[in-house]
């Protein structure tokens, strides 16, 4: 019975201080950090440089790949005691292969990570900036709520922001 007393206590605390803030007129909005996300112009360039380097890992694999398969098929012209001989090159280049895209893989994985991190601090502060410009004590990510009706939906705002502070940073120190 004490329990439930006490938490019925602490839900009509909860819920009186909720109407007090919203009764003093605090501004509230919310944000599709999906969206922030994907039209950020920083995500677009990070997401284009992995790719370009994804690539040029690959078409570096694929050399390595055609050598071992050349080797390969060397190895069945071969006596047995040059098999022996070249089966030891083959598997250092097979290590090789193995080695450098595990390595390449676990680079992009990393520089993916660190960049993701970068985009998303720049999202937080950008809708941090607009909420102390716009007078906001509290901006939502859209995706905590089951619904929401769109009308404080600011995430057009926070985008504008969010591209204008990446122009400024991007921009050449002399001008």
């Amino acid at each position: 019975m004490k329990k439930i007393l006490i938490v019925v206590t602490g839900l009509l605390f909860y819920v009186t201080f909720l109407n007090i803030a919203f009764a003093a007129g605090e501004k509230t909005g919310s944000v599709d950090v999906g969206k922030l996300f994907d039209e950020y112009e920083k995500t677009k360039e990070y997401s284009k440089g992995l790719e370009q380097k994804a690539g040029s890992y690959e078409k570096e694999r694929d050399v390595k790949i055609s050598e071992i398969k050349q080797l390969q098929d060397k190895l069945n012209l071969l006596t047995e005691a040059e098999k022996e001989k070249q089966q030891k090159d083959l598997e250092d280049k097979v290590k090789a292969a193995r080695d450098f895209t595990l390595t390449r893989e676990t680079d992009l994985k990393k520089e993916g990570d660190d960049r993701l991190k970068e985009v998303a601090k720049d999202i937080e502060e950008a809708t941090a900036q607009f909420a102390k410009k716009e007078g906001y004590t509290m901006i939502f990510n859209d995706r905590v709520f089951a619904y929401t009706n769109k009308a404080n939906d600011v995430t057009d705002k926070v985008l504008e922001m969010l591209q204008a502070n990446y122009k400024k940073t991007k921009a050449p120190a002399g001008k």
